[in-house]
């Protein structure tokens, strides 16, 4: 029920890890992604440590849903020499297409310990379903 939008993304990510290059707004980086279905419901987990909540922009226009978020640079004081820094800062971003048999108007997010967790409702006309079946009397009726 989800697609990727952009086979080349992945790629993207990997040569942004081997080279430690940081996403901006204009070239984000991508956010590593789980999604599973749940019973009744769609979830996906991004994992965003570091960032905050305020930082995090989640939007779903038709059934395209995005996620943007921004990892600053710790404030430090001017005595602090930083000697190693390997934690990807910047701009991550990605986007699903979401299919129609999801309900986007009832969509939750929840952030705990670095991961976001979005948890997206199966439509009510999707589910499955019972048909019942009506019974006729088969006899023909004569009008007189």
């Amino acid at each position: 029920m989800l697609m990727r939008t952009d086979p080349l993304r992945e790629m993207d990510r990997i040569v942004q890890q081997l080279s430690g290059t940081s996403g901006t707004w204009s070239k984000p980086s991508v956010m590593p992604m789980d999604a599973y279905r749940e019973g009744d419901q769609y979830v996906i987990a991004l994992d965003l440590p570091g960032v905050s909540t305020e930082a995090i922009d989640i939007d779903v226009e038709r059934n395209m849903l995005t996620v943007k978020a921004e990892r600053r640079p710790a404030a430090k004081a001017d005595s602090v020499k930083v000697e190693l820094s390997e934690r990807p800062l910047g701009v991550f971003s990605r986007q699903v297409v979401l299919a129609d048999t999801l309900d986007t108007e009832r969509i939750e997010a929840d952030y705990d310990a670095g991961v976001l967790t979005l948890r997206i409702p199966i439509a009510e006309r999707a589910k499955p379903r019972k048909i019942s079946i009506g019974v006729t009397d088969g006899r023909k009726q004569i009008s007189g």
